[in-house]
């Protein structure tokens, strides 16, 4: 079994979601972490067993021991961290989005294209039991063409500054509705033409244009998604996933907002409007399971099998999110073949 070395940049929220999942793994090496903030990066290297810490990770990439660099930093360092390991010739798993405007994110699509290193984006929900099993639900046409989907992701800011320098970054739109976007168009295997959306600055002391936004999107095979994405200190914490067909629905409710039964995992409930019949699934899945992340960038590494998500359906989720925000700010609806 070969053993990947492991560095991680980026000691924050996301960047302890990776590490925690992986450190122990037998085929897994935690090299160096590193963080701006030196305490950070040394109490992760003690936590996680690294062998180095620090705040350069330029010092680390080039290490012979080291095959795979974990980006999760803030999205406006993504870019340049990208350039520099894949000068080091090291394989990627970066967090999302992949990058801070438009140009940026083309830049980093066709650099990774034109890399011989492999580069995973971590849309993590493709790599969730939950979602593919709902996906499967989906393909087997258990409630035939999806006519709506209905999506809400809400979040009570409890620590609130760290929230502010989320939305000092981007937007909740973008952050988080490019895993929603990928979603809509995975499980419909069609594409969004059009967007549209308003948005609201919740609190007064909230960077950004918006941290409340709703977005609609509309298909090429005529069904409509709308994503509502909101970080404030006033509104409820809020999960709603669901898929509606012509022969029912599929509701999706996550272990954590489950009212009873929580041992049994995520529920997936599915209602076939024809005989008023409901079908229960429980389904223990990991929410955010970064093991298997690593597991298929080291499959791509091994086995030379194409990213999952690719990067063009990472960068077509990317646009249209960008897209999205656009419409909000503007008070407009977008034409996605138009916004480049």
């Amino acid at each position: 079994m070969r053993v990947y070395g492991v560095v991680l940049i980026g000691c924050g929220h996301i960047g302890e979601e990776h590490i925690q999942d992986i450190y122990y793994r037998d085929n897994i090496k935690i090299v160096a972490t590193v963080d701006t903030d030196v305490e950070r990066a040394k109490l992760f290297s003690r936590k996680f067993g690294a062998e180095f810490y620090g705040t350069d990770y330029k010092a680390f990439i080039n290490l012979d021991e080291v095959d795979i660099v974990i980006i999760a930093t803030y999205v406006n360092t993504h870019l340049s961290i990208l350039k520099d390991c894949l000068k080091a010739n090291k394989h990627v798993l970066c967090e999302k989005p992949i990058a801070k405007t438009l140009d940026e994110g083309k830049e980093f699509c066709e650099l990774v294209k034109n890399s011989d290193s492999k580069v995973l984006i971590a849309h993590v929900l493709r790599h969730n039991e939950t979602y593919l099993k709902v996906k499967e639900l989906i393909d087997s046409n258990i409630i035939g063409k999806i006519k709506m989907i209905r999506m809400v992701q809400n979040h009570n800011t409890m620590d609130w500054n760290r929230y502010k320098k989320l939305l000092e970054d981007c937007t909740p739109i973008i952050d988080c509705g490019v895993h929603y976007i990928d979603i809509t168009q995975w499980f419909n295997n069609s594409k969004i033409v059009e967007v549209s959306g308003h948005g609201l600055l919740l609190d007064d002391d909230a960077p950004g244009p918006y941290n409340y936004g709703f977005i609609t999107m509309k298909l090429e095979n005529g069904c409509y998604s709308s994503y509502e994405a909101g970080w404030s200190k006033n509104l409820a914490s809020c999960n709603i996933k669901e898929f509606i067909g012509e022969k029912g629905r599929i509701s999706l409710v996550l272990q954590a907002c489950r009212e009873a039964n929580r041992e049994e995992g995520d529920l997936i409930q599915i209602y076939l409007s024809e005989t008023k019949e409901y079908i229960s699934v429980n389904m223990r899945s990991k929410y955010k399971n970064m093991y298997g992340q690593i597991e298929a960038l080291i499959s791509m590494i091994e086995d030379d099998i194409p990213a999952f998500p690719t990067m063009d359906e990472v960068y077509d989720a990317f646009r249209i999110a960008n897209a999205a925000d656009y419409a909000i700010i503007n008070n407009k609806t977008v034409i996605v073949a138009d916004y480049n």
